[in-house]
């Protein structure tokens, strides 16, 4: 039984997610649980008022997802190299943490509890300025060691003197080039030189144009300053590993602080994202008491828009134990023991409810019953489904459960499900459980009436409109209306009729008071089927030739014989001298009927079938014969 999606907990949890920030404190929503002990309780929702309290008063804190910083310190820690990117996540989280600090700081002069969790952040000033100085833009900065500047100068230096001497050459040897620009080709400095003109210049060739004209040269004068130029490089590339190393090192040796700054920047943005979740619902602190009663003054579903919704006023505890909340379909009843369970079940959660205020008692279960359960792989009707559940929370509740059921003893037959409802509520009684129960059964109404500790309630139901008004009224039994909103949709006065005798009687019909004129059900224009033609059978023309007759066929004018009439498509087959063959009868024009050729009874197979052939049928009509006759086309 997935409680959470029956009360929809589930849809309130995603939007909760939604406003942490840190995987850590998402992961911890979807699997958070009602809390069993009082003091944790507590203090949980004293963390979420805190936290409401310090945002209404300075805004959102300046929390950061901290996804990659925790594989980061791990690879601090085997001692290997971090890049400069990952120096850079490690300066962004500190000055992530700085600002939260100072943020918690400003808090103390609203003597804010949450402000004093500044004492346990550490934002490693000295490591955070290091790695600023050092490491800029994704890359260790020319100026992070006076060695990597001087190397870096000279790099610069050598560079330039490559690029001068190759245009010295190129104004030396002007007509054998194919550009006025020098070139970078696989990293070296280049001249393009005309193909016919490579003798001219002295020189390495590193590259070629794609036609072959022009051919990229490095000059022998340029060739020597790349040498100096790769020895340049390879002083650059050991002085940035030493720098990179060396913050690295740095970082690993503050892996505790950093630890612990991760787990309270967690464990700050899971307490500030239930103070953003009841600013967002307009929510407020709940009183959590262990005796047994539940008070909602204007109560909300956390899920429905605050201008549509009415508030719910509900109350139960001291004698009652179990409410019967009966009224029309579309009274809210639903949505009314939704609202009470899914308050209940958030303020035990740590979180704020909405309502106007709120005195909640602990419970150790929170069970349900809603929605039809229908399960088509699991082969469970709707009955089958709800017994099944009802059974399950009959097994599992006992005097400190909040039980909430829909449509009581549904989906069977009346007489049947009516009994069944009452026995459940006799034994949710005998639990000493609190349980809210919708029903449609008048003879549940009067047991509620009769039995101690449970009593009925009604949802009203603006008659007018046909739409809920929310409001629960305890100590009363609703009506259905079924008759009444039926007849407002347009059911005409016939059919309510008959529905009125058969539930009621006859004196019932005299009774009631029709609201409207005798009225009928319109009926709508509907597709038609459209069926297909068949195509009429021609007597006639099946009668046109018979078989035997001698037939003449265009446009060869060859001579042949009927083999079979003309059927239903105009078609007949005709013997000719080779062959048979299909052709339409405007093709063929009698010649001479088989009646003037061939006696009355005349065995037209001598014509049409081979000896071979008339031999096998004659052996088939004598006796068995595992002989297959095949007729040849």
């Amino acid at each position: 039984m997935n409680i959470e999606k029956q009360i929809e907990l589930d849809k309130v949890k995603e939007i909760w997610q939604n406003l942490a920030v840190t995987e850590w404190a998402k992961e911890k929503i979807s699997k958070i649980s009602f809390y069993l002990n009082e003091s944790e309780l507590r203090g949980e929702l004293r963390d979420t008022t805190n936290s409401r309290t310090l945002m209404e008063k300075l805004g959102a804190p300046p929390l950061q997802s901290l996804t990659e910083i925790k594989d980061i310190m791990l690879i601090a820690q085997k001692g290997d190299c971090l890049t400069p990117y990952q120096l850079e996540r490690v300066e962004t989280v500190l000055t992530a943490v700085r600002r939260l600090k100072e943020y918690l700081a400003r808090g103390k002069i609203y003597k804010n509890p949450l402000a004093y969790y500044e004492v346990n952040l550490n934002e490693l000033e000295e490591l955070r300025e290091e790695i600023g100085r050092q490491i800029r833009n994704g890359a260790v900065d020319d100026y992070a060691s006076k060695e990597l500047v001087r190397v870096r100068s000279q790099i610069a230096k050598c560079e330039e003197n490559m690029k001068q001497k190759a245009e010295r050459v190129m104004r030396a040897q002007k007509e054998s080039m194919a550009d006025h620009y020098c070139t970078i080709r696989n990293g070296r400095v280049c001249v393009p030189v005309k193909r016919e003109c490579k003798l001219k210049v002295s020189g390495s060739v590193i590259d070629k144009s794609a036609t072959g004209n022009t051919l990229f040269i490095e000059p022998s004068s340029v060739a020597k300053c790349y040498e100096e130029l790769q020895e340049l490089k390879v002083s650059e590339e050991n002085e940035v590993y030493r720098i990179l190393y060396t913050l690295s090192a740095m970082v690993a040796s503050a892996d505790d602080i950093m630890q612990e700054n991760i787990a309270m920047t967690e464990k700050l943005d899971f307490i500030f994202s239930k103070g953003k979740l009841s600013i967002d619902l307009d929510a407020v602190e709940p009183c959590i008491n262990t005796e047994r009663k539940i008070i909602l003054k204007d109560a909300r579903h956390p899920l429905m828009d605050k201008k549509v919704n009415v508030p719910l006023q509900f109350e139960i505890g001291e004698n009652i134990r179990g409410i019967v909340i009966t009224g029309p379909n579309t009274g809210g009843k639903t949505v009314a023991i939704k609202t009470v369970i899914l308050n209940c079940i958030m303020a035990q959660c740590g979180l704020h409810v909405t309502c106007k205020e709120a005195d909640i008692c602990m419970n150790n279960s929170y069970l349900c019953d809603i929605g039809d359960g229908q399960n088509l792989s699991e082969n469970l009707s709707t009955f089958s489904s709800h017994i099944k559940n009802v059974l399950e929370v009959l097994s599992e509740v006992n005097k400190n459960s909040l039980v909430i059921m829909d449509e009581l003893g549904s989906g069977t037959d009346p007489t049947e499900g009516m009994g069944i409802a009452i026995g459940i509520l006799e034994e949710l009684r005998k639990s000493g459980a609190i349980f809210l129960v919708t029903t449609h059964y008048p003879e549940v109404k009067e047991f509620a009436d009769k039995t101690q500790d449970v009593i009925n309630a009604r949802m009203t139901f603006d008659k007018e409109t046909l739409r809920p008004t929310y409001q629960m009224i305890l100590g009363e039994a609703g009506e259905s209306c079924a008759f009444y909103i039926a007849e407002k949709l347009g059911m005409p006065n016939e059919m309510l009729r008959v529905a009125i005798e058969a539930a009621y009687g006859k004196n019932a019909v005299n009774s009631y008071v029709f609201q409207q004129k005798n009225t009928t059900l319109p009926k709508k224009e509907t597709n038609r089927i459209i069926k297909s033609k068949r195509p009429k059978e021609n007597a006639k023309l099946r009668e046109k030739y018979k078989r035997g007759d001698s037939v003449m066929v265009y446009p060869d004018k060859k001579i042949g014989i009927v083999c079979d009439p003309i059927n239903e498509k105009g078609v007949l087959r005709v013997q000719l001298p080779e062959k048979k063959i299909w052709i339409n009868h405007k093709r063929t024009k009698l010649h001479v009927a088989a009646a003037e050729l061939y006696p009355e009874d005349y065995d037209f197979s001598i014509l049409f079938e081979t000896a071979e052939t008339r031999k096998i049928r004659h052996d088939m009509d004598r006796k068995y014969t595992e002989t297959i006759l095949r007729y040849n086309e």
